[in-house]
């Protein structure tokens, strides 16, 4: 069975609202009922962004940085000391696909621009350089953390504003 539950037969799958996912079971442990996903998962983005904004202060953080390792959303909690680990990987196997969906290419998006700043940390830790990596973490990973956020609460995203940010990302690829 992979951890993001994809290749779990339907009949095998829980479903949100039912038990044990029921609504109240699920509020309970901090897990959003409508997307079966909850806001602890980010914390693991939350700290390495931390560290990054306190480079330039710290420049001894980089370590940290680079220690950071991603880690997927089953794995997070498998791994945390989250009181209702299983009943949040559980939720997070029968979360609506494309929620799920939306929330992993976030995470893909986290991940490329933490692998980005620690692949400058490995060059070089110089003032400019930390002070780019703090930048990055506030302009760009923040925002996407806040997205993956919304997407845990169950804030819609039209295909007008998935449309604005693919723009957005081509601008940002073209002036670099």
């Amino acid at each position: 069975m992979e951890p993001n539950g994809f290749d779990i037969p339907a009949s095998e799958r829980a479903v949100l609202g039912e038990a044990p996912l029921t609504a109240e079971a699920l509020r309970t442990a901090n897990i959003n009922p409508t997307t079966g996903l909850a806001t602890d998962y980010l914390n693991h983005f939350n700290e390495v962004v931390m560290l990054m904004e306190m480079l330039p202060d710290m420049p001894d953080c980089a370590e940290d940085v680079l220690d950071w390792a991603p880690a997927d959303y089953p794995s997070h909690f498998a791994n945390s000391s989250f009181k209702d680990k299983e009943l949040a990987i559980l939720a997070y196997r029968a979360a609506p696909n494309a929620v799920r969906a939306h929330l992993e290419t976030l995470i893909l998006q986290i991940n490329g621009e933490v692998e980005r700043a620690q692949s400058v940390l490995r060059e070089t830790t110089s003032p400019e350089a930390c002070a780019r990596i703090a930048e990055l973490a506030s302009e760009e990973i923040r925002p996407l953390i806040s997205a993956a956020s919304g997407t845990i609460h169950g804030g819609s995203t039209t295909e007008d504003e998935l449309d604005d940010e693919a723009a957005q990302a081509n601008v940002d690829a073209l002036f670099g």
